[in-house]
């Protein structure tokens, strides 16, 4: 579906109508706020002046999920669409004839890439739209000041589930100051869906809980995979046309659940995306309804029907106040638009979720009832 302007919420509205066209910007807000979704608008706005315009995600995935919108919405000439790496190393080689040298940690050599920025800096740098801006590091925001680039910034703090990852208080200090807009509304996601995402919620002021409503999260046990493979096939055979996801910590775990579903529901639309793979573990078409199966770490910005997130157990391990497996679950909870399924595998419920009462999260509920 074609999000234009008039589809657009009132608040989503106000936020991207105050945008001047000049300037640093940092548009802040909760997940499900819609900041993808203005990330494009503000692209094809900036692109409609007629200056080339680079709107940025740091997933692959992210970026696949945008480009739909931004060519349906968007000038034929003037609007790409990529990955921050895809365009770094673009940026570097009409510099230098060579790609961007890369550092061990998967990003790059920033030493090496400022020396060709400082050197063959002339002029008005680029006009970049930056979604998810929370999960690129620092020096590529000092970049984007060393090359003069005009930098629209789409983010928020509570999501980073990255090892490279930036603050809304350092994006602005590197910025020098960008104006600053929030959204503080969720659009996505039901309201007990939020109840529950508010637990995991950290720092800052929790977003407002939407109105919508819907059934309550549950959380059930599994003997084993193939448990795994068998509800979500169950659930999703009287739903042909919904959107469902399947989150996994795993790749290897991942790849054996596609299997199984593959053998389950042969004639079934099933997906599966793995970051570092290459041809139908690569694309993925996410307009087309069915079973996606995922990585923890593809999973920020994209939003699904039903969420399936069967692997909780995985996480018993973690500190279950610590900051960062709160921030995890956060955005692995607010991915549905209407229903939540955790599982979990063994005789304990892992220690974060345990003392989540009923009235939030739905304990051992059957599969006849969810398939209904």
């Amino acid at each position: 579906m074609v999000v234009d302007f008039l589809s657009l919420a009132p608040d989503q509205q106000d936020v991207l109508a105050s945008l001047p066209f000049d300037g640093h910007h940092l548009v802040t807000g909760p997940p499900g706020s819609g900041k993808s979704v203005l990330a494009v608008q503000r692209a094809v706005m900036l692109a409609l002046t007629g200056e080339p315009v680079t709107l940025l995600t740091r997933s692959n995935l992210l970026r696949q999920s945008l480009e739909p919108l931004a060519a349906a919405l968007g000038p034929e000439e003037g609007l790409d669409v990529s990955t921050v790496h895809r365009w770094l190393h673009s940026w570097h080689r009409a510099r230098t004839g060579r790609p961007a040298p890369q550092a061990d940690d998967g990003w790059f050599d920033w030493a090496a890439v400022f020396q060709v920025a400082a050197a063959r800096y002339h002029g008005t740098g680029p006009l970049l739209v930056i979604d998810e801006g929370q999960d690129l590091p620092l020096d590529f925001y000092r970049l984007c000041r060393l090359i003069g680039a005009r930098t629209t910034v789409f983010a928020d703090e509570c999501q980073r589930i990255t090892d490279t990852q930036s603050t809304l208080a350092e994006i602005s200090s590197l910025l020098t100051g960008p104006n600053r807009h929030d959204l503080t509304a969720t659009h996505r996601t039901t309201r007990p869906v939020a109840v529950l995402a508010a637990r995991f919620h950290v720092g800052g002021t929790r977003p407002a809980l939407p109105d919508r409503a819907g059934p309550t999260p549950s959380l059930h046990r599994y003997g084993n995979a193939q448990q795994v493979a068998a509800r979500v096939a169950e659930y999703t055979k009287t739903r042909p046309d919904e959107h469902v996801g399947v989150i996994l910590r795993h790749t290897r775990h991942q790849m054996e659940l596609a299997e199984r579903l593959e053998r389950l529901m042969p004639r079934s639309r099933l997906q599966t995306y793995v970051g570092e793979g290459a041809g139908r573990y690569r694309t993925l078409d996410l307009t087309r309804p069915g079973v996606t199966v995922l990585n923890r770490r593809s999973a920020k910005g994209l939003e699904f029907d039903t969420v399936f997130v069967p692997d909780t157990h995985l996480d018993a391990g973690d500190d279950p106040t610590g900051a960062g497996l709160r921030m995890l679950y956060y955005v692995l909870v607010t991915r549905p638009r209407t229903r939540l399924f955790l599982g979990y595998a063994g005789d304990k419920e892992p220690p974060l979720l345990v003392h989540i009462p009923a009235t939030e999260l739905v304990r051992d509920q059957s599969a006849d009832t969810i398939a209904s």
